[in-house]
């Protein structure tokens, strides 16, 4: 279990990232388009799993902005935006931001992705949620680089994620 914090008071994961060095743990994840994916529909590019609570949030939404912003330009990279939100918010969001080169996934269905990945917030205003958090994951499927935001409110660290990404 992480112990990390929401608005300076103590909050738990359900568990930790996967290891630096392991195979990336597959998932069941549903696109804004309501069909499902699994990470071996990503296989052979690198990934960006930026996982967040809600893009109902500032600190998601910017999560959002910023990596979409930051891989414009990035050749064999695909960025996985992953909450808990339903495929209609996150499709809503995109389409009000103009944001195109991110793909929004939710685990509102069977909600397996933030156990598998250790990122179920078990108590705190954000149960049941999803942790802020980034895994990298070459284009072999081994995770690369993991970030496990120690407060909640925080954006991650993104030129230490996308470095991790460059050097995959």
């Amino acid at each position: 279990m992480a112990s990390i914090t929401f608005g300076g008071n103590p909050a738990t994961t359900i568990g930790e990232l996967p290891q630096v060095g392991a195979k990336t743990p597959d998932f069941k994840l549903t696109k804004t388009d309501l069909t499902d994916v699994t990470l071996s529909d990503f296989l052979g590019s690198k990934l960006v799993l930026n996982i967040f609570p809600s893009v109902g949030t500032g600190v998601c939404a910017q999560s959002v902005r910023q990596f979409n912003q930051e891989v414009a330009n990035m050749d064999g990279v695909k960025v996985l935006c992953i909450s808990k939100d339903l495929p209609f918010a996150q499709k809503e969001f995109c389409g009000a931001e103009g944001i195109h080169n991110v793909e929004m996934l939710s685990d509102y269905k069977a909600g397996k992705f933030g156990s598998e990945y250790g990122v179920t917030l078990l108590d705190g205003p954000f149960e049941g949620l999803l942790s802020r958090s980034v895994v990298i994951v070459d284009a072999d499927g081994t995770v690369v680089y993991t970030e496990q935001v120690g407060e909640i409110g925080e954006e991650p660290d993104y030129s230490k994620a996308l470095e991790a990404v460059k050097n995959a």
